[in-house]
């Protein structure tokens, strides 16, 4: 086997520290020509669909990518603007907001950038860049709060795909999760209150996460407690009672039984418990995309107001508001612990001029 190296490098660069924050991805363009590949290459990962390889292959090629691509390209239409896709746009301007905090705090020895687990910037490209440019040590954050095998799970064998191939590895850390840390409960909670101060209250609070198959949290999938504990957790800290809130989940396909209740059951429901006014948040969504602007902004509102519903209102992700970077900083230098170099680069730099070698 013949171990990749790193293009152009040089044992006098100085080392730095790597952060990629990492999502789900999106595809070039809202058309079906885009969508085909972004959706083959999603639906393709073991993670995500847990069916036997050779039966999915023909279900997949044979009825799913001659029938998806086109219906997924009208709803992605309905969300892009000029920009591009709206978890692109999100992903980018937290990456940077990041990568200015950063800056301030440790100078230019840490390099933020960001990658899609499908589509482009791809997970290997970037690691790529970051070892070229003289990253040792890497941090890598999926923007999911709630571990899931499919999400977080799927991105750490992206990473290990392209570290298998590779001559000399980076030092190495990973985020699972941050369900339940204290910052992100507090981010969404007053992103809530917020809402609340501008809009007022409603008759429900729906909290609705994406949805997994059910037998992934009988295998052990530890997603479904932690959506339920990140629920818990923002009505502790906004005082509400258990009455007052529910948690759901969306974004189900095929026939099998996804984790109950069903976002879009659930809000075609309530009407007639005379539950007449609802606000959803979406905590497992770091930043707004398809499934939080047209499922639940559009798609699932159509779906309480013809049930005779009288006021729906989705609260937006987080994305790149300040709480949230203040949020994903601190968790950045909390795992940067003990891995700030001993020199900043200019005296790196002047050590490798004269010794010919910085390390």
């Amino acid at each position: 086997m013949k171990y990749a190296g790193n293009a152009g490098f040089s044992h006098q660069q100085a080392d730095k520290i790597g952060v990629v924050i990492t999502n789900l991805g999106t595809p070039e363009a809202p058309t079906k020509a885009a969508l085909k590949p972004y959706l083959k290459e999603f639906l393709s990962d073991p993670r995500v669909v847990e069916v036997p390889r050779l039966i999915w292959w023909f279900i997949l090629n044979g009825i799913i990518l001659n029938i998806r691509p086109k219906r997924s390209a009208q709803a992605y239409a309905s969300v892009w603007s000029e920009d591009g896709s709206p978890l692109m746009v999100h992903t980018k301007a937290q990456a940077r907001a990041l990568a200015e905090r950063c800056e301030r705090e440790f100078g230019d020895n840490v390099v933020v950038d960001y990658a899609m687990r499908y589509g482009e910037p791809a997970v290997n490209k970037v690691i790529e860049k970051m070892l070229a440019n003289g990253v040792r040590k890497l941090l890598v954050v999926p923007l999911y709060p709630q571990y899931s095998a499919s999400t977080v799970g799927s991105t750490f064998d992206a990473i290990a795909s392209d570290f298998v191939k590779r001559r000399w590895l980076p030092d190495f850390r990973f985020v699972s999760h941050y369900h339940d840390r204290p910052g992100y409960i507090k981010a969404v909670a007053d992103s809530i209150r917020q809402h609340w101060d501008a809009y007022g209250r409603a008759d429900r609070l729906i909290l609705s996460y994406h949805g997994v198959p059910k037998r992934y949290l009988l295998n052990g999938d530890p997603y479904h407690c932690e959506c339920l504990k990140t629920s818990r957790l923002i009505a502790e800290e906004l005082g509400m009672q258990s009455g007052e809130y529910m948690t759901t989940f969306q974004s189900r396909f095929g026939r099998e039984e996804w984790l109950k209740p069903y976002t879009d059951e659930t809000l075609k429901a309530l009407p007639a418990e005379g539950v007449k006014s609802v606000q959803v948040v979406c905590p497992g969504f770091s930043a707004d995309c398809l499934e939080t602007i047209e499922e639940i902004g559009e798609e699932n509102r159509d779906y309480f107001m013809e049930a005779g519903g009288e006021r729906y209102e989705y609260i937006p992700a987080l994305n790149s508001e300040p709480a949230h970077i203040k949020m994903l900083f601190d968790l950045v230098k909390e795992n940067l612990h003990g891995w700030q170099v001993d020199l900043n680069v200019q005296q790196r730099a002047e050590l490798a001029s004269k010794h010919g070698c910085s390390r």
